[in-house]
């Protein structure tokens, strides 16, 4: 009888590595929102939200047309309404009928007391603290690869009145901790592709330090960032804002 337990606990344990050995592998398709009323008047949007304009709703649309043949065993979007919407948009239009999982942890970085207000009044501290300008000074730094994502968002945290703008760290953390559980979840069922809608911002924090070149620009609207998630527990960002997507919806709604 202990032979016969032994032998089904062997060929448990030998069926359990065969079936890991050939999981799919997991892809995260991380996606920004659609264009928003605040992205219209360039007031910043963090976790205020504002209902995406009907471009907004259009380009969503293109996304769903442009990954008609990703498959997806999940779907997760962020707590604010515009990336819910988003998320719901490029599913209805691929067709899917998966449920949408809110995290709380895939929201915007919080701005504070800048939340709303127009995205120079929120720029400009940031970059006369850090000895710039203005805000147009900054924004070509960081374009010419001379000041991190980090250092800009330390800056409005720094110079934030009330305390509650998050810094980069805080905002990487919870990003990073919230992929890692999806990543999780996927793996746990056998790999395959999952859609994330999160926000400009918050996505680059995660993904800055996983990248081997510095970020020069933002995301744009319903862009996806392509990430690979290994069986030994790495993310692999394999593109960044990736708009072709959006681009081969366009082209088939020709």
């Amino acid at each position: 009888m202990k032979k016969i337990t032994i032998l089904i606990s062997s060929l448990t344990i030998l069926i359990l590595s065969i079936s890991q050995a050939f999981a799919d592998d997991t892809y995260l398709y991380v996606t920004r929102h659609g264009k928003t009323m605040f992205n219209n008047v360039h007031r910043a949007q963090g976790w205020s939200d504002t209902p995406l304009t009907k471009p907004g709703v259009e380009v969503a649309e293109q996304l769903g047309r442009g990954l008609k043949d990703v498959k997806f065993i999940s779907a997760y979007s962020s707590d604010l309404g515009r990336a819910r919407q988003t998320a719901r948009i490029v599913l209805e239009t691929k067709g899917d009928k998966v449920q949408i999982n809110e995290m709380e942890g895939l929201r915007e970085t919080c701005f504070g007391d800048y939340e709303g207000d127009l995205d120079p009044n929120m720029w400009n501290p940031a970059a006369k603290y850090l000895g710039y300008a203005s805000d147009k000074d900054l924004m070509d730094d960081m374009a010419k690869g001379k000041v991190t994502l980090k250092k800009m968002m330390n800056a409005i945290a720094a110079v934030e009145k009330s305390g509650e703008a998050e810094d980069y760290n805080k905002v990487k953390m919870r990003m990073q901790a919230s992929l890692k559980t999806i990543a999780e979840s996927a793996k746990a069922q056998g790999g395959g592709n999952v859609l994330v809608v999160s926000h400009g911002m918050a996505i680059m924090a995660m993904v800055e330090e996983w990248l081997d070149k510095p970020i020069t620009a933002g995301l744009g609207n319903a862009s996806v960032t392509k990430i690979r998630y290994t069986n030994d527990g790495k993310f692999i960002v394999e593109s960044l804002g990736d708009m072709s997507y959006v681009e081969k919806g366009k082209n088939q709604a020709k």
